[in-house]
């Protein structure tokens, strides 16, 4: 399953993730991941949230995003959530990219059973139909 937060900078998108993560910990049976990029998520959350910093791991462009995420998924089957922060200043701000990436996605995740929130910063206009049904 996919959901993303959109709005612009300043919204709120990134403290409504903070609430998830944490809420996921208290629930999820599995690992909860975080990617973010840089480090400014480490102190709002909890310690057992597998924090991810992208920028260690070069990723540009949403088909590098989206092969990052797939090895992520190869290399450990329990996870169960991951979070995704600031997901157009690691893919660009490409919004058919992104759409194609989020198709991908879509069919990995019904392999798995994970669930994948990202946070987007733009309006719910600029972003292609198919994707809007995700918006929560």
């Amino acid at each position: 399953m996919i959901k993303l937060i959109v709005g612009h900078k300043g919204s709120g998108k990134t403290k409504a993730l903070i609430g998830m993560v944490n809420d996921a910990l208290k629930t999820s049976k599995g690992n909860v991941v975080c990617v973010e990029k840089g480090d400014t998520l480490k102190f709002g959350l909890s310690y057992q949230a597998r924090l991810i910093d992208i920028d260690h791991y070069a990723i540009k462009g949403f088909d590098a995003f989206y092969g990052f995420f797939a090895g992520l998924f190869a290399g450990n089957y329990d996870i169960t959530e991951v979070f995704v922060d600031a997901t157009f200043k690691v893919g660009g701000h490409d919004y058919e990219a992104f759409g194609v990436m989020i198709d991908k996605l879509v069919k990995l995740l019904n392999e798995n059973g994970a669930t994948m929130t990202f946070t987007v910063s733009c309006d719910k206009e600029d972003l292609p139909e198919r994707v809007h049904q995700y918006i929560i």
